[in-house]
């Protein structure tokens, strides 16, 4: 009976020394698994926003050059084609006009010049957005406001915190850009009213336009995909948030939360 009490414990004790480091080896096992599956996932994240930033600098660029061939085109174009022909058009015998037409060539050369460092400014975008957001976003202003065709306001709220991060930065850049150039293109808005806020916690942007507006719902899929969901991917990818209003006939209220730092 004795033998028998003290063989029970042993046999117990015995088998829970041999279980136990069998646990403790499959606990180390599956640590060692989810945390290689983490460290693959946070990998695989570093990439999608890697391609993401990369993406969004090419079009940047894209948006860029077809800015710059387009006022190239129709405006320092315009501009040099008129310094010639007031030039080739002077009667050296007549002093006076042929003064006054020197004066009007040298005046449109000027605004050649001031049009040129305009460009200069353009295709440095990247040293733009070191200046901070807020005047990249003045430079878009400037052409939009040159076609004539828009009123914008442009508002400024709070100050930027310390903490800078030049990749959400771009990525808010570009996000204006999309929403400004589907404006252009089919809001047949008047007004643009554009409000960026400095918050503890990040930045909002607000970008209304007194447009047509349109039916969320009601938009065939691939326009959603070319414009809304581009907007809304670019915005998670930084932890941001996007939230649209748009009613038909009464335009659209795109409001975007960037988390910072």
């Amino acid at each position: 009976m004795a033998n028998t009490d003290i063989n029970g414990p042993i046999i117990i004790s015995s088998i829970i020394f041999l279980i136990a480091p069998a646990f403790i080896v499959a606990y180390i096992l599956v640590y060692n698994r989810r945390k290689k599956r983490h460290i693959e996932e946070k990998a695989q994240m570093k990439l999608i926003f890697d391609a993401e930033l990369i993406k969004t600098q090419m079009e940047i660029q894209e948006q860029t050059m077809q800015t710059i061939g387009a006022d190239l085109h129709d405006n320092i174009g315009q501009l040099l084609s008129l310094t010639s022909l007031t030039l080739n058009s002077i009667e050296l015998d007549n002093t006076d006009k042929a003064q006054q037409k020197i004066d009007a060539a040298i005046e449109l050369n000027l605004k050649s010049i001031k049009e040129m460092r305009l460009l200069g400014r353009l295709l440095h975008g990247e040293q733009l957005l070191k200046l901070g957001l807020e005047e990249a976003i003045r430079s878009e202003i400037t052409w939009i406001e040159k076609s004539g065709r828009f009123a914008v306001i442009y508002d400024i709220d709070g100050e930027r915190p310390d903490a800078n991060n030049a990749d959400k930065d771009l990525i808010l850049f570009r996000i204006t850009q999309e929403i400004l150039n589907n404006i252009i293109k089919h809001s047949q808005a008047k007004e643009i009213n554009i409000k960026l806020g400095y918050r503890d916690t990040g930045i909002r942007l607000q970008i209304i336009d007194n447009g047509t507006g349109f039916s969320i719902g009601d938009l065939p899929e691939a326009q959603k995909g070319m414009g809304l969901k581009n907007i809304q991917k670019r915005a998670e990818i930084v932890g941001g948030e996007v939230f649209i209003q748009s009613t038909p006939g009464e335009g659209t209220c795109i409001d975007i939360f960037i988390p910072y730092p």
